[in-house]
């Protein structure tokens, strides 16, 4: 993060140089009673589900866990926010993401560390100048700290729904040939314009490896369709035939046909059938075969 963006977001959380310099100021004393902090977090922390699930069994992952917590709050209280101080609330987020922490409990712990952290402070007593000054910046040091560490859980969680999507889009889309020079290609569910986007780029990418002379695109499985999609899959069929390959539009619902009129749709010379027997006695004849299916698809 760039030294003004680092600003920025400081100025949006209102940590001035005051609330660093009142942090700094109590942060010997608050290290000294660090283990005991710690231990008051994790008998508040036993007392929940979530304790057991990560701990109960590994005494020695607690134990490590305590060291690791050791060092970020001795990160958090020189209050020195630069690229190193937030890489090291990424990393705990990367961490509680790769361990699937609850963001319940996460918020909870800060919650509950930022009272424990209070009442410390506000037990030193007159040793600190201004104790609720003192634990108005904290406070507010916490809100940054849980909003990196929250941030970077999410942008990890998108990445994998991200991932999961295009492998589940890769499975989706299954151009198989079926015949010599006739090409399947089966769509289910919903189609948007990403995904026709890709069937487009498969497609074409295997006619241009198999060569062949038919494509049969059943969307009997289809859902819904709207005029963006309706008109995506026309498009398909057009650059398929730059390509020399016809594209018989296969399992065309009476619904999703109404829906195309309705919406206005040019279908144009494009082929279409109800049902795959259909499609493949066509796709046959394009290829010049002399044998059809021997039973209903």
């Amino acid at each position: 993060m760039p030294q003004n963006t680092i600003k920025e977001t400081l100025d949006k959380f209102d940590l001035r140089e005051a609330d660093f310099k009142r942090i700094r100021a109590v942060a010997p004393m608050l290290m000294e009673q660090l283990d005991g902090f710690i231990g008051d977090f994790y008998e508040w922390m036993a007392k929940h589900r979530e304790f057991k699930v990560f701990f109960g069994t590994n005494p020695a992952r607690l134990e490590r866990v305590k060291q690791l917590q050791r060092a970020n709050w001795d990160t958090f209280l020189q209050a020195d926010i630069n690229e190193a101080w937030i890489d090291a609330r990424r990393h705990v987020g990367a961490v509680h993401a790769n361990i699937d922490l609850p963001n319940e409990i996460y918020f909870a712990g800060m919650a509950v560390s930022n009272n424990l952290m209070a009442d410390r402070i506000r037990g030193l007593g007159k040793v600190v100048k201004d104790p609720e000054e003192t634990v108005k910046s904290i406070t507010k040091l916490m809100y940054l700290d849980a909003c990196i560490v929250i941030d970077e859980i999410a942008r990890i969680n998108r990445e994998k729904i991200s991932a999961s999507a295009k492998a589940l889009m890769e499975m989706s889309t299954p151009v198989t040939p079926i015949w010599e020079g006739i090409l399947l290609l089966p769509l289910l569910g919903i189609l948007d314009s990403q995904r026709t986007q890709d069937v487009m780029n498969k497609t074409l990418g295997k006619i241009a490896e198999t060569r062949a002379k038919a494509l049969v695109l059943d969307i009997s499985g289809v859902s819904a369709m709207d005029t963006a999609v309706a008109n995506q899959l026309l498009k398909i069929t057009k650059a398929t035939q730059l390509m020399g390959c016809e594209t018989i539009l296969s399992g065309l619902s009476p619904a999703i046909a109404r829906t195309l009129v309705e919406l206005g749709v040019n279908i144009g010379e494009v082929r279409t059938t109800a049902t795959l027997r259909d499609s493949f006695e066509l796709a046959l004849r394009a290829v010049g075969g002399d044998r059809r299916p021997t039973q209903s698809t």
